[in-house]
């Protein structure tokens, strides 16, 4: 395919350099122009597949303009184990996700405005050990549902996540009962708490804060469980429907409130935040 590939004009450089005009969707194999892709944000036009976004993209397309303030970006990772799985240590698999995200943990949390409504934010970034649950995710989560409790006001929590970080251990599971008992402070106080959950949202984390929401909103077609699909079949002994696990099987059986595409996010969140205000 010629077309998408072009000579270098430049002397020392290799031939034949891609253009970079083009993204493949990764569940249609759709080529997308990448100017388009970036609009959608990250959504394919043909099949409606929501790509993962990082948490800056994500709160540039949530949060208004020059609003959003981060806090506790300097909390970082802990190695309470001095965990190596034998090819190399959990030092150094942390230390190659921050040097790769700019990020020192797996989420980023602050406060901003959504349509001029100012909220306390924590948006979950996959690209960081998977989203992990880690101590240090934790302790920012846990802190940001402190800081709405202070201020009074709304809560969001956008979970993209594989589960708890088991090089972490016990302290890691420690982070489900951890950041829960945050979000029921803010239950008591009548704050409210609004979970988004992305693909994928799994493990831990939907064992704990994820589903603890007072309203869920999910994005098309988002992973959304807790063990794998070939254990629980493997367990049950049954096959599970084709749909299993997804945010349209949820919707259907009472689990998560709403379904938002990408471009309705920002809109819903901001009609949900305005019927508490009521």
């Amino acid at each position: 395919m010629a077309w998408f590939r072009k000579k270098s004009k430049h002397k020392g450089k290799d031939e034949g350099l891609d253009d970079n005009l083009w993204v493949v969707c990764p569940d249609c194999k759709t080529h997308v122009h990448r100017d388009e892709w970036y609009a959608a944000p990250k959504v394919c036009p043909k099949c409606v597949f929501h790509e993962r976004l990082s948490a800056r993209e994500r709160l540039d397309i949530t949060i208004d303009p020059g609003t959003f303030h981060e806090f506790n970006q300097d909390i970082s990772t802990s190695d309470p184990l001095q965990f190596t799985d034998g090819k190399e240590s959990y030092f150094t698999k942390a230390e190659a996700a921050k040097g790769r995200t700019g990020l020192n943990e797996a989420v980023v949390t602050g406060s901003g405005k959504i349509d001029d409504q100012t909220v306390t934010i924590a948006v979950m970034d996959f690209r960081f050990l998977g989203g992990s649950l880690g101590s240090g995710t934790g302790e920012k989560i846990l802190l940001g549902a402190d800081y709405a409790l202070r201020h009074r006001r709304p809560y969001i929590v956008f979970s993209a996540s594989g589960g708890a970080r088991m090089h972490e251990g016990i302290v890691s599971l420690m982070q489900m009962a951890k950041t829960c008992a945050g979000i029921a402070r803010l239950h008591k106080a009548g704050i409210p708490y609004i979970s988004v959950l992305t693909d994928p949202t799994t493990g831990g984390v939907s064992a704990s804060f994820a589903m603890a929401g007072d309203i869920h909103i999910a994005e098309p077609r988002a992973l959304i469980g807790f063990a794998g699909r070939r254990v629980i079949e493997q367990t049950i002994r049954q096959k599970l429907p084709a749909d299993f696990q997804t945010a349209e099987y949820l919707l259907e059986h009472g689990f998560i409130d709403i379904i938002a595409h990408r471009r309705d996010m920002r809109n819903t969140l901001s009609r949900v935040l305005r019927y508490w205000k009521r």
